[in-house]
């Protein structure tokens, strides 16, 4: 039997919705092991005053197995 644990982090990239969360996951591995999947629970966008954007921003809910 198996433990998970789920937690939130928010996460961002210039380039795109998909970049941000490869770096989210990618920055989240460094300190949390096991992980087993993510859910992008929320996405937003900074633009700047002619409404470009600027950066994308997702809120990640990862799930890992606690050893």
């Amino acid at each position: 039997m198996s433990v998970a644990k789920v937690i939130e982090l928010t996460a961002s990239s210039p380039a795109g919705i998909e970049q941000a969360v490869a770096a989210g996951l990618k920055k989240c591995s460094e300190s949390v092991k096991n992980i087993q999947g993510a859910w992008v629970n929320d996405i937003k966008v900074v633009t700047d005053a002619a409404g470009n954007i600027q950066e994308w921003r997702v809120n990640l809910r990862i799930t890992f197995v606690v050893e």
